[in-house]
């Protein structure tokens, strides 16, 4: 699905510039809290903004995996799969966490 993670990423790099204020670049290789300064509450504007923006629900527990950009770009790529399946997001390797 490339056109979607191309939408996921363009979507990343929209709230980072937006509503975190964040001027420099925003690419896959990123780490989010270190190369990006994502703080907690960053964090939260971000995944709000996802959520709001692709109309699916992020699990705490699969953003605590979450380390780069690519990494956040997957959980939604697959959080919206799921979604539009009519199931819920399954973490990588198809077992859906309980």
């Amino acid at each position: 699905m490339p056109d979607a993670r191309d939408r996921i990423l363009g979507e990343i790099r929209r709230i980072f510039a937006d509503e975190l204020e964040f001027t420099g670049p925003v690419e896959p290789h990123h780490v989010l809290a270190t190369d990006l300064e994502l703080d907690s509450m960053g964090a939260l504007v971000l995944a709000v903004g996802l959520e709001d923006r692709f109309r699916v629900a992020l699990a705490e527990g699969d953003a605590a995996a979450v380390v780069t950009v690519a990494d956040l770009v997957a959980l939604v790529e697959r959080a919206v799969a799921a979604a539009a399946d009519g199931g819920e997001p399954r973490p990588e390797g198809g077992r859906t966490a309980r």
